[in-house]
């Protein structure tokens, strides 16, 4: 299908959004090699790091074909403002009950997202995206054994969970912040359905989980309209690290 104008732009956005919600998630999670608990989730979070970071570049890579734009300049060249990841994913990495809760939350929404396009009537983004689910399939099997683990934990394990979900929570629906021009992509046939009723779907997929583990389902999101925005100091952290080698070495390619 041929995409030009409107469509164009809020595919561009789209695109964006997945692209720095894995980006910002793959960098993040990557800040735990060598420190990890134990020496197999050590390996783990480092392998879900690279993949997440993989997807970006893949997303990424659409969007420079779309606009035109160099991918690596998309990755890095930005103001932290610029970005559009989810607010979700602008918390610090904090302790492993915190990371082990934004990945199961981020994970769980991911994958609503990737169902509503992975019929979509683009193909390079309906052909990525059935690559994707297929791996973050893995990811969420990761974090629900360990959410189940740390929820039935003792010795203040699971008063860590509560605590991060506690902090999490009111950000976590933010995957599903509206796009501009979100209906164009739906009338396109590109997305199934808008990101509200892909946020109902998430809350009732992970509903049966959260009460047999008797934790909290998230609130609704603060602001939502703005769940895309208003990046913290922690994202600016991050930033800083992840833009390291492309500030030393102008030019540089991953």
């Amino acid at each position: 299908m041929r995409v030009a104008g409107p469509l164009a732009t809020a595919l561009g956005e789209l695109l964006r959004s997945m692209a720095d919600d894995e980006f910002v998630i793959g960098f993040s999670d990557s800040e735990w090699t060598g420190i990890a608990p134990l020496l197999e989730e050590d390996v783990a979070i480092s392998s879900l790091a690279q993949d997440e970071i993989g997807h970006a570049a893949a997303l990424y890579g659409l969007l420079g074909g779309l606009t035109g734009e160099d991918p690596d300049a998309i990755a890095y060249d930005r103001v932290p403002a610029a970005y559009r990841h989810c607010r979700l994913l602008d918390h610090g990495r904090g302790d492993w009950a915190m990371t082990i809760a934004r990945r199961y939350l981020y994970d769980t929404a991911d994958g609503v997202r990737l169902e509503a396009l992975v019929a979509g009537s683009w193909p390079p983004l309906a052909d990525l995206v059935g690559k994707l689910a297929r791996e973050e399939r893995y990811h969420r099997m990761h974090a629900a054994v360990w959410l189940d683990r740390l929820a039935r934990g003792g010795d203040g394990t699971r008063s860590r969970l509560l605590a991060a979900l506690a902090t999490l929570g009111p950000d976590a629906a933010t995957v599903f912040a509206p796009l501009p021009d979100e209906a164009a992509l739906i009338d396109a046939g590109i997305l199934s359905l808008p990101m509200a009723d892909l946020e109902a779907r998430w809350r009732a997929s992970i509903a049966p989980a959260f009460a047999t583990l008797d934790l909290p389902l998230p609130p609704s999101a603060r602001d939502p309209a703005r769940g895309r925005l208003d990046h913290g100091e922690p994202f600016s952290w991050l930033w800083r690290e992840f833009n390291t080698v492309r500030a030393a070495e102008p030019g540089a390619t991953w």
